[in-house]
């Protein structure tokens, strides 16, 4: 990432630098007080003089001065809030891919050049400090990093919101590459401490697990659950603010952190059994210790629903806490609170509220359901059917057995509706029953969530077509009012204002600062695209950004790229669907035509790898192992071919911001109708990346935005996808008839990339040949093709620009400001409140 200066947007008001009763180094925006406020936190916070403070010491004390001006802020929005009696959105998602924070802080509060300026007469540079901050890594790919461009959008458009989670002591794993595979480390993005969140002890949630049920009638004479026994876990509250920018918005992230009932038991300690006085302790906090535990093994299982219900039990108490300071009827609730469900993981929260409203507040079921439906909304992530949660009834029974009964009971009552409305139709009762029956009864946690909900959305035109099709069609055609679509979106604070400076000030020089918060103002950029002038600076931004990432690439990988090469660029998770394998396929296919006649190579090619594999993917480390093994033989012919690859270990978003600037090609080559969005994609595109994708998730809604012409679009559709299935698909065939697949293939099965075992890749080659579930041969002339003509337009560098150009202008619609907007009003229903 380029140390130049991001765009700062003006001071939100004249009270920050000077506001009367509070002190101007705590609060103040210009760069006296600024230095000011961080040479007290030196002293008070770390305890250290300038002259001994370490550069651990200087980042934590900037920190914690730019925590000073957001805290200010955040209790100004706290109170602005709770005396308007607003209307508030809770986001709950079991992952926030945060990043760092304090260049994103800096650039929101609009003291970025402030605060570079009173580290540079401190003799510190700014960019190291922000280089030290470790990544918040509490999520695995889009679902998370989404979360988090949610999270600044609302509070930029200044939307009463607040996200909930868990405050994971281990991230995503960090990904070393040994020997060509992939190994993991604990992520410890905590060991130094965090400097922005705030601990709640006071508002600690007790947690129950296991245990039995008791009913019995009450005095009213109605039937009264209790829920007894078992064990208690307290959940403490982290919160984190989130920055508005521009503005005087502060929201809130409340992580929480697992913590024994009781830490320790003194009288096992003092007769010797050390081990055992402290079980309960270990027990118990393992629940938070790391994002996504291997659920091969039945302990992983059980601890993956402890953890999405510990989070969603401590945020519903939260909530409903929140509620009571002032009322104390529960059916003006769906008017204050509106809670969304990000995905399956949190979906239990249905059950959860209606334990509450009907166990802890004595609601009447048909009420309390009534309420429950009217405050939350699901959003679905996935088409993939093994995506879908589902929970065996059995570990349900065991860990959470009031909720299954309470699953039972709204899965008896809605079945009944079922019924009524499609009487003698037992197969679509079967299909849509809250629980899967079977040798081993299944809860369906999508089917909980769209029967607990009055909106269901997908996150892209396509997906949610889809949704209402082929993944939920039983659903759609009897509730066809509660299903929407919301295409997602990425912040351009911290996807072009941060990560992409150069680009950023370009933009700004010639239509101004106001696409920070309107991102479609951008299309003033579209006429640009014939102005030589504009395009020749465009292309120079490029060219720099490129130069960055090779310097970087140099001194963290030990690799020399060519910067004047095309950067074709793949960063996502990695899975088979997302389909690295055919990339790899075509890089090995295109380096056999190169070592044959280099002068097959039109324009030199840099091809980037970033992705991690879950723990337990087999096929997915395979995968990394054999483009590590692609790269170290394509690499030491590069003088000759001009091709390079590289596989740039452990993927994260400060990596990205990185990346994505210096990309030219974007590659989004999923198999139709497996991705849901995407929004690697939009963050491409923004930064004037062209795509090379299917029509598939968000490429569908991007093509109509810059147009077939500004696209490279290969592949089959998702009609002809299942049209090829459904005819009996033979991978086979497409070998045999491809003479360049065939080579490919047949190069990769003999060993000739793993030396040190012949068979190494022998299982993925045969799969490709034998099912290939992703239709990788079906796609890879069609794919190989286009890569041509990326090539082609390549060298007419004009056109290339232009095209880059027109991309930008049209990435608008692709803001999360316009996705939070559409939430909010269509939704949630809640309104923006401004923070005076």
């Amino acid at each position: 990432m380029s140390t130049l200066a991001p765009v700062d947007p003006p001071p939100t008001s004249a009270s920050d630098s000077q506001d009367s009763g509070r002190e101007p180094s705590r609060t103040g925006l210009d760069p006296r007080n600024v230095r000011r406020g961080v040479l007290e936190h030196v002293r008070f916070s770390r305890g250290k003089n300038p002259e001994t403070a370490t550069a651990h010491d200087r980042f934590m004390a900037l920190a914690l001065a730019v925590r000073d001006r957001l805290a200010d802020r955040w209790v100004r929005t706290a109170r602005t809030y709770y005396e308007q009696d607003v209307k508030r959105a809770y986001y709950l998602s079991a992952e926030y891919l945060l990043g760092r924070a304090l260049g994103n802080n800096l650039i929101n509060i609009g003291m970025y050049e402030a605060a570079e300026q009173a580290m540079r007469e401190m003799g510190v540079d700014l960019s190291t400090l922000v280089e030290m901050e470790p990544d918040a890594g509490l999520g695995n790919g889009g679902l998370g990093r989404l979360a988090a461009c949610f999270l600044d959008s609302l509070a930029t458009l200044g939307y009463p919101g607040m996200g909930y989670g868990i405050r994971y002591e281990f991230g995503i794993f960090t990904q070393d590459i040994v020997n060509g595979y992939q190994v993991e480390r604990a992520d410890e993005w905590l060991k130094f401490g965090n400097p922005w969140e705030i601990v709640r002890p006071e508002k600690a949630v007790p947690v129950r697990f296991f245990g039995r049920v008791e009913h019995h009638q009450g005095a009213d004479g109605r039937p009264v659950a209790r829920w007894v026994g078992g064990k208690t876990v307290i959940g403490v509250p982290f919160d984190t603010p989130i920055a508005g920018y521009g503005n005087n918005t502060v929201n809130t992230l409340r992580l929480w952190q697992a913590r024994a009932s009781e830490e320790f038991d003194l009288l096992l300690f003092n007769a010797g059994d050390y081990e055992r006085s402290v079980v309960e302790k270990n027990d118990s906090e393992v629940i938070s210790k790391v994002l996504y535990p291997n659920d091969a093994f039945q302990a992983g299982k059980e601890l993956r629903l402890k953890q999405q219900y510990f989070f969603v039990a401590c945020s519903i108490a939260d909530i409903v806490r929140r509620y009571l300071k002032s009322h104390t009827d529960f059916r003006d609730f769906p008017n204050k609170a509106a809670i969304q469900l990000n995905d399956t993981h949190p979906a239990i929260a249905v059950a959860e509220l209606m334990r509450v409203f009907v166990d802890e507040k004595r609601l009447q079921w048909d009420e309390a359901f009534a309420i429950t439906q009217a405050t939350f909304g699901y959003t679905n992530h996935t088409l993939l059917a093994e995506a879908m949660e589902k929970w065996p009834a059995t570990l349900f029974e065991r860990l959470l057995p009031r909720h299954l009964e309470i699953i039972y009971e709204i899965n008896h009552r809605f079945l009944r509706q079922v019924q009524i409305r499609y009487p003698f139709d037992n197969d679509r009762m079967r299909r849509m029953s809250l629980v899967e029956e079977g040798p081993d009864k299944k809860i369906r946690m999508a089917h909980l969530a769209v029967v607990g909900s009055h909106s269901v959305n997908g996150v892209a035109e396509l997906h949610s077509n889809l949704l209402k099709r082929d993944v939920l069609p039983d659903f759609a055609e009897m509730f066809p009012e509660r299903f929407n679509n919301k295409t997602n979106g990425v912040t351009p604070r911290r996807w072009l204002s941060w990560s992409n400076p150069r680009l950023a000030k370009l933009i700004t020089s010639r239509i101004g600062g106001e696409w920070a918060t309107d991102l479609d103002q951008l299309q003033k950029l579209a006429p640009l695209a014939e102005d030589a002038e504009f395009r020749k600076a465009f292309a120079e931004v490029k060219r720099q950004n490129k130069q960055d990432l090779a310097r970087y690439l140099r001194d963290t990988c030990q690799v020399d790229l060519n910067p004047n090469a095309i950067f074709d660029v793949q960063i996502k998770r990695l899975h088979e669907y997302k389909r690295q394998l055919l990339n790899a396929v075509h890089i090995v296919s295109l380096w056999m035509k190169a070592r044959r006649d280099p002068s097959t190579i039109i324009a030199p090619r840099v091809f980037l790898f970033g992705a991690k594999a879950a723990p337990g993917y087999h096929e997915a480390k395979l995968i990394i192992r054999l483009i590590n093994g692609i790269s170290e033989v394509v690499n030491s012919d590069a003088g000759t071919t001009g091709l390079q690859v590289l596989f740039v270990p452990n993927y994260r978003v400060s990596l990205a911001e990185r990346i994505i600037p210096a990309t030219d090609v974007s590659e989004q080559i999923s198999t139709a109708g497996m991705e849901a969005s995407g929004t690697g994609n939009m963050k491409f595109m923004m930064n004037g990346a062209l795509t090379l994708g299917t029509l598939d998730g968000a490429n569908v809604e991007i093509r109509q935005a810059v147009g077939d012409e500004n696209f490279f679009l290969f592949g089959l559709t998702v009609d002809e996808v299942l049209a090829r299935k459904r005819a009996g698909y033979k991978p086979r065939e497409e070998y045999e008839r491809n003479v360049e697949l065939r080579e490919a293939l047949d190069l990769i099965a003999s060993g000739f990339f793993s030396p040190e075992d012949k068979n190494l890749y022998k299982p993925l080659v045969d799969g490709l040949l034998n099912e290939d579930r992703y239709l990788l041969l079906a796609d890879f002339g069609a794919y190989a093709a286009r890569q041509q003509d990326v090539a082609r337009v390549y060298k007419d560098q004009e056109k290339w620009t232009r095209m880059a150009i027109h991309n930008v202008a049209q990435a608008g619609i692709f803001s999360s400001d316009r996705t939070i907007k559409q939430y909010a009003e269509e939704i949630w229903r809640v309104k923006q409140t401004p923070i005076s």
